[in-house]
Parts: C-alpha cells; structure tokens; sequence
C-alpha cells in the first residue's frame, strides 16, 4: 500500500490496586492524591503494536481518555517506542462507565481516522480497575470494525490485501480466525514479553507532550459522556469482610498419622461434610491419603 500503515494503541492510566478508594457519593473511583500506573495488559498491547512498527514500519498512536495526569501514562508509551500520543480530557467525560467511555473514545478515533485512516486497533483484554472486557469490543462495534478478541498469537497481517489471521484462547481451546482490516484486537498478556525502553526513546518521553483533545475537538454530545451518559449506575459499595483465617499445627509420630488427620479436617469441612456419609468414598481417600503425604515429601 502505498501509505504508511496506521495501527492505535488504547491504553488506560489506571489507580494502584492497592491504594483505590471509591467516593461515597458518586460510587465512582476516586483517582486524586492516588498513585497511578499504566495498565498491566496494555503493555502487551503496545508491544505487539511495535513488533509491527519493526517489521512493517506502521504508525503507532497511543490514545487514552483521562485526566490532565493521564499524560504520564502516555509518555510511557512513547518511552516504549509509540510515535505519538493523545489524551482525550475534559471535565463532561468524569465518571464514565464503559458506554460513555467507548463514545469518546469512538469520537477520537473517528478524528484520528480522517487524519491518518487506521489499520488496526489494539487494546488491552480489561483494565484492572473495571475487569468488564467491554471497552475493546464497544470501540469495534461504533466503529464498524471486524472484532478479534482474546487473541494469543498475531499469526499473519497483509496490510496491501487488507487480512489478518490471528489466534484467540476460548474457556476451553484454542481458535485460528482469518478476517478483514481494519480491526479492533483485543490482546491477552501472554501474547508477548514486552521490551524494554531504549534511552533515546526515555529521553524523547520525558521531553513529550501529547496531542490533546477536548470534547470540542472531538465533537461530543456531553448527555453521551461522562456520569450523564452512562447508565450503570453504583447502587452500593463496601469492602469484603475480612477472612478468618485459622491454622491448625499438627503433631503426629510419622506421617500415616499426619495424613489421617488432614483427611479428617477436611471431611468434617462444611462444605464436604456430606462426604462422611458415604464409607466408601472416605475408606478410599483414607487409604490414599498417606502414600500421597509421602509422595509429596511431606
């Protein structure tokens, strides 16, 4: 093809899972004052994109939506190796759920599309603060795209005959799809091992400000974005109880001893207490139970 190849990376600034608080009123997350990182799987995202830039010399533009800090998260990317980078902020996309976050993101992309007509879109599987999976497949369906997700393996990519084959994990095996670009892929972590940054692509990150846009620029409805726009709403949220975790140490004379009381403890478990009432099943995990301590060397 005689233009250069345009493949974008969305990416996520997400909170520190262990520093997350949810604001009482909103029931949203709260993000000021709480260390930040990039999304875990959109790393390999990112990475599967600059495999693509070394072997095809492809455009790769990294775009998040975010607040102003969600800069950092960008200039990541770029320390990776990305060409360029937008930040989609404004104040109307606050507390978005997945369907007012892919209508922004759409609206992006759609501008990004008449600038530099997109191949491929690359995203994450899920971010680690939402988990829904949603963002990647709602981008495909406003946009028209063919959805590939869950993929493992970029198998084969012909830019000139517009095909891509690629390999998706499923619950329980594992599939090969052929389809047309441009597409929206969605990536597990295992797909790749990232790389490490360069230090002339450090020392260009840290020197980067990215392209931003505004609901202006991008010509938003404010009743689609943000809290107006999203209609899942958060009911209630609390923190789970803490477990009560109790250990038992177990003084026995040798290990037939140790593994018939292990195999009592469990069958008098709740859970597997019905157990107890069928000798048969019991006699054979008794009778198991030592040659499998030894087995494991105890």
């Amino acid at each position: 093809m005689a233009r250069t190849p345009h493949v974008v990376v969305c990416v996520k600034q997400v909170p520190d899972t262990t520093e997350i608080r949810i604001d009482p009123k909103t029931g949203t997350l709260q993000r000021a004052g709480i260390p930040s990182v990039l999304n875990p799987y959109d790393v390999p995202a990112l990475e599967e994109a600059l495999r693509l830039k070394d072997r095809f010399g492809v455009r790769v533009t990294a775009i998040t939506m975010g607040p102003p800090q969600a800069k950092e998260a960008l200039q990541r990317c770029v320390a990776y190796g990305a060409d360029e980078a937008v930040l989609l902020t404004d104040r109307i996309m606050a507390g978005a759920d997945t369907l007012a976050t892919t209508y922004a993101l759409w609206r992006a992309l759609v501008k990004l599309d008449a600038e530099h007509p997109i191949d491929l879109v690359i995203c994450g599987k899920q971010t680690i603060d939402g988990d829904t999976g949603q963002v990647g497949p709602g981008i495909a369906h406003r946009l028209g795209f063919q959805q590939l997700t869950y993929v493992i393996r970029l198998r084969e990519i012909d830019f000139d005959r517009r095909t891509i084959e690629v390999e998706r994990v499923t619950e329980t095996a594992r599939e090969v799809l052929r389809s047309r670009l441009p597409a929206v892929l969605t990536v597990v972590k295992e797909i790749n091992k990232p790389r490490y940054a360069s230090l002339p692509n450090l020392i260009r990150a840290t020197r980067y400000e990215p392209i931003v846009w505004n609901g202006q620029n991008t010509d938003l409805d404010p009743n689609l974005c943000g809290l107006k726009g999203s209609p899942t709403i958060v009911s209630k949220t609390f923190a789970p109880p803490p477990r009560d975790h109790q250990c038992e140490m177990i003084a026995a004379a040798d290990l037939d001893q140790v593994a018939n009381r292990v195999v009592d403890a469990v069958l008098d478990h709740p859970v597997i207490r019905r157990l107890r009432e069928a000798p048969a099943v019991a006699g054979v995990a008794r009778e198991a139970a030592p040659a499998a301590v030894r087995g494991s060397g105890g």
